[in-house]
């Protein structure tokens, strides 16, 4: 991946500021990340999963430290990516009569506060419709190469945050309130609610690639082997690699995020075309 010269200055950097709050969640694993961050993005309460998770007393909680000079670069490179995501989004929305307002960064270790509760780096990154901030604990993208076969880049990490930008988008565009209705309508099943929320994730991978396109053609970040390593992270974190990983059978009607196809289908439907009206995941899966 290519570096530029840009900088969103939208990135809250927590870590080292002695920010955490007494726990963390030990041997949840990315099932309980990927059940918790759901739960987040469709407006409801992940205290009760988290707090299902035995619980260790984080030692060095309210201690302050210098950040090192990898973590520095790190931050620069997370500020350079919300960068080249608020030009290419401003960009698309003006050019469908919209205005985009740009979501804030939180970069955390541990522990930190959001708009939707406690954030834990059990959870791994996530959204937050009631604040519109992006929380992520860069200790997650270790998780995701040891334990399930990602190779980690720094485009893995764009990729990431690209995901986590296209709720944001669906904040925007009032998809994320149209889904939390549903919800709090009570009207449908455990089962129907999954294939809304694997609607709602593709929807966000497929958001990435538009971005990943439309920022290439504009910036030229792109190198050889960056849009493979997105591949494999999204196919990593697909519902049926996690539950092979973690339990060792498949139960499609489970899923929340959709299968590693469908995450790879999606993603590549966005960067292949580059246009954000081509991604209406909801008639495509729903019907």
């Amino acid at each position: 991946m290519r570096w530029t010269d840009d900088r969103g200055g939208n990135v809250d950097d927590r870590r080292g500021s002695g920010g955490g709050s007494g726990g963390m969640i030990v041997g949840g694993g990315l099932g309980t990340l990927i059940i918790a961050a759901i739960v987040f993005f469709l407006g409801g309460d992940p205290s009760g999963i988290l707090n299902s998770g035995s619980m260790q007393s984080s030692g060095n909680a309210g201690e302050k430290r210098e950040l090192t000079a990898q973590e520095k670069q790190i931050g620069e490179m997370v500020d350079m990516m919300s960068g080249w995501n608020t030009l290419t989004w401003d960009q698309i929305f003006k050019e469908n009569g919209m205005t985009f307002s740009e979501p804030r960064i939180v970069l955390f270790e541990s522990t930190t506060n959001s708009g939707c509760g406690t954030a834990q780096s059990a959870m791994g990154p996530f959204y937050c419709p009631a604040d519109q901030k992006i929380y992520m604990d860069m200790e997650f993208f270790g998780e995701l190469q040891q334990r399930f076969g990602a190779k980690v880049t720094e485009f893995t990490v764009a990729y990431v945050l690209a995901h986590e930008m296209g709720h944001h988008v669906q904040t925007l565009l009032g998809t994320t309130q149209k889904v939390d209705a549903l919800r709090r309508s009570g009207r449908y099943s455990e089962a129907e609610m999954n294939k809304v929320s694997v609607a709602t994730e593709l929807q966000a991978d497929f958001y990435a690639g538009v971005w990943a396109k439309r920022t290439d053609d504009s910036r030229k970040i792109l190198e050889p082997g960056d849009i493979q390593s997105a591949i494999d992270a999204a196919q990593a974190v697909g519902d049926d690699n996690i539950q092979k990983r973690s339990q060792g059978y498949v139960n499609q009607e489970s899923f929340t995020h959709g299968s590693s196809a469908q995450r790879k289908e999606w993603f590549m439907k966005g960067y292949n075309t580059g246009d954000i009206r081509q991604g209406d995941t909801f008639n495509q899966l729903l019907k």
